[in-house]
């Protein structure tokens, strides 16, 4: 019924079973919302950056303060593990004062030589952004959002995603315990159909979308569609090649590591191992010894690997795409089964002989699932890694650290390329993809720059002023 506010009921995954409720906006009020985060602009702008710096820290304090509390809220909420709550709280902090402290420096004026007029380019706020964000890093995705952000002078309205509406809640107030001013930042716990409301609205300047594919290109599309600028950081694939120089089992640590990272619930965990020929049966052996050392255990539990996923839809999703790569000829090496047992749980799992038109090749697997496919020499290698709709990010695994940098630097299609280590997101790297990755970046000094003004001013110095000398 119009009018009518939502509610979210959000579901322990590990348990299946129903925790709080939450009432949310209707449309109109989430509106109302994004329209005093705009009147809050005029005056935000206006701060320094040494008085958004100061609040931008005291955020990072707060986030330390209640660590344990936003961990187990994310527990809850979406599954992840204490271990990786706390660490993802104190990458937040990490990610405040980081901004705090480079944000003015890297909005810097930077003057040009025209040889006479003066003139400079500039970085002014663009006034109210509206961030739409994903459930896997519920805090991160947001904060890596909202401190450079507002470190620039914007304003920010945060529509989160509808399974972690606390966690939603808990980040705006953060930043209200930090003592920013009212509005500056603000949650609205809507349906994703209000989302075009808000993009249309005059109050809301730009759009930063972190989700599926699908998401982007409808918010790109009603983005573009009022002639506002998107930032799009969307699906992975990512592509780690094994090349023939590397020792199979210390590349199985890092290929483990990087595909069971949040249980495999990342846009930038390895997804597809890409293993030249010679090391192929060694590196089998060992990445399926890795992943079954990564045992189901209760996310609550010191010392826990892997917790559940998000939801039972996501778990037997997950398992639709494993028994569909099994029909279409990959082999299954470990895992591959539903436990019986209640929560959106599931094993550790590793597919072999993986070729391009298999789906877990050719699609997202969201979830713990390796695919092993085979390369006969590393131009195929590449070849295969790019044969891909995706580009977010890729590894190479090699005991030559030069031949690895020339392939990640040269060959891959991606907006981030590791060599020897997992990919991950570092405030001090852009971070973004290519292709149906997205395009945009978050984080370092290009991150801070896709929501400002880069205004070029001139001043000749020639008068003009009335009167002056006989």
């Amino acid at each position: 019924m119009a009018g009518e506010r939502p509610v979210f009921q959000t579901v322990n995954p590990a348990t299946g079973q129903p925790g709080r409720r939450y009432e949310g906006l209707t449309g109109a009020e989430a509106l109302a919302v994004a329209r005093q985060a705009r009147a809050a602009f005029d005056g935000w702008r206006r701060t320094s950056f040494g008085e958004r710096a100061r609040l931008m820290r005291q955020a990072a304090a707060v986030l330390r303060r209640r660590t344990d509390e936003f961990a187990g809220l994310m527990c809850d909420e979406m599954g992840k593990t204490l271990a990786d709550g706390r660490a993802e709280v104190e990458k937040c902090a990490v990610g405040c004062e980081f901004f705090a402290e480079h944000a003015e420096r890297f909005l810097a004026d930077e003057p040009v030589d025209m040889g006479g007029p003066r003139a400079k380019v500039v970085y002014r706020p663009l006034g109210t952004i509206l961030a739409v964000m994903p459930w896997n890093y519920p805090f991160w995705q947001a904060f890596r959002f909202a401190a450079p952000t507002l470190m620039a002078g914007n304003t920010a309205v945060l529509k989160h995603a509808s399974n972690v509406p606390g966690s939603a809640l808990a980040i705006e107030d953060v930043f209200r315990e930090a003592g920013f001013p009212a509005d500056v930042f603000r949650t609205v716990l809507v349906p994703s159909r209000d989302v075009k409301a808000l993009i249309e609205d005059d109050a809301i300047a730009a759009v930063s979308l972190t989700g599926s594919v699908e998401a982007g290109k409808t918010v790109a599309a009603q983005a573009g569609a009022v002639l506002k600028k998107c930032v799009l950081e969307l699906g992975g694939s990512d592509a780690y090649l094994v090349l023939d120089d590397v020792d199979p089992e210390k590349a199985a640590k890092v290929a483990a590591a990087a595909r069971l990272v949040n249980a495999g619930q990342s846009c930038i965990a390895g997804k597809r191992f890409i293993v030249l020929a010679p090391v192929r049966e060694a590196f089998e052996r060992a990445l399926t010894a890795e992943m079954e050392g990564y045992a189901l255990g209760d996310p609550r539990a010191e010392g826990t690997k892997l917790g559940p996923l998000q939801a039972v839809k996501a778990r037997d999703d997950v398992h639709d795409q494993v028994t569909r790569a099994v029909a279409a000829g990959a082999r299954l090496l470990t895992g591959g089964e539903v436990p019986d047992r209640p929560g959106a749980w599931y094993p550790a799992t590793v597919l072999t002989g993986v070729k391009p038109g298999n789906p877990a090749f050719d699609e997202e697997v969201f979830g713990p699932v390796a695919a092993i496919v085979e390369a006969k020499d590393e131009a195929e290698a590449i070849a295969l890694a790019n044969n891909s709709a995706f580009g977010l990010g890729s590894g190479v695994l090699t005991g030559d650290p030069a031949r690895g940098e020339r392939i990640a630097a040269d060959a891959l299609e991606a907006g981030m390329s590791f060599v020897n280590q997992n990919v991950r997101s570092d405030v001090r790297l852009p971070f973004g993809g290519v292709k149906h990755s997205g395009y945009g970046r978050e984080l370092a000094a290009f991150g801070i720059r896709e929501f400002v003004n880069i205004k070029s001013v001139l001043v000749s110095e020639t008068t003009l002023a009335a009167g002056g000398p006989e």
